[in-house]
């Protein structure tokens, strides 16, 4: 089974999401995969059989979709995935009607929470990348505070203090941190979300207490 949520309201997506993964997972072995450590063999291998050590899984895809790459690859196997004993859940931003039609066709249950256009605030997401940068510890807290606030998805926060650190230590910028300092960060941040909800923990508390522990 194919089950997609998607949307702007990033908030309320989650709560649904959160609700929905406890409601189905039971004793399931439950796999994270993002847009950072997608592979299409390992993709390939959970729609086309049983694993070697359980009987049926849920393989939870959250914002793959931001690479057109990856897109194009889900699009065009959604059919397997549908057929497939293991369940799909797809975590996304607001999806174009060609790709909903896709998951429509493929007999998806889809879920849509939108913004109303009151609500529909634009933040600018890099605020957070410019404070870890100068190693502004009560900024970054300030703004990620304020991105939440407004419904800004912590997979995109994530995504950009994964992109700054990267960025760091490509330009060699060791002025803050230190390049094990960095390494260090990317390696946490990557897991921190998949691992909270995957242990039943409030995903955002998590994020929250890492920022603020992160240095």
């Amino acid at each position: 089974m194919i089950y997609l949520f998607c949307g702007d309201d990033a908030k309320n997506k989650h709560n649904g999401y959160d609700i929905f993964l406890k409601s189905i997972s039971g004793d399931m072995e439950v796999f994270f995969i993002g847009k950072n450590n997608f592979e299409s063999m390992t993709v390939e291998s959970f729609y086309s059989g049983a694993g070697l050590f359980f009987a049926k899984c849920i393989v939870v895809f959250t914002n793959i979709f931001e690479r057109e790459d990856i897109l194009s690859f889900v699009l065009s196997k959604l059919d397997l995935m549908s057929e497939s004993n293991n369940d799909f859940v797809f975590l996304e931003s607001k999806l174009s009607k060609p790709i909903l039609d896709v998951f429509k066709k493929n007999k998806a249950e889809i879920n849509i929470f939108e913004l109303s256009k009151e609500k529909k605030e634009k933040y600018n997401n890099f605020l957070l990348a410019y404070d870890f940068e100068k190693r502004d510890k009560l900024n970054l807290w300030i703004h990620f505070r304020q991105a939440i606030n407004v419904g800004v998805g912590m997979e995109e926060l994530v995504g950009i203090l994964f992109w700054k650190a990267k960025d760091m230590i490509l330009k060699k910028d060791f002025k803050k941190f230190s390049e094990r300092e960095l390494v260090e960060f990317i390696s946490k941040i990557s897991y921190l979300l998949p691992e909270a909800r995957k242990e039943a923990k409030d995903a955002e508390s998590v994020f929250e207490q890492f920022l603020l522990e992160a240095f």
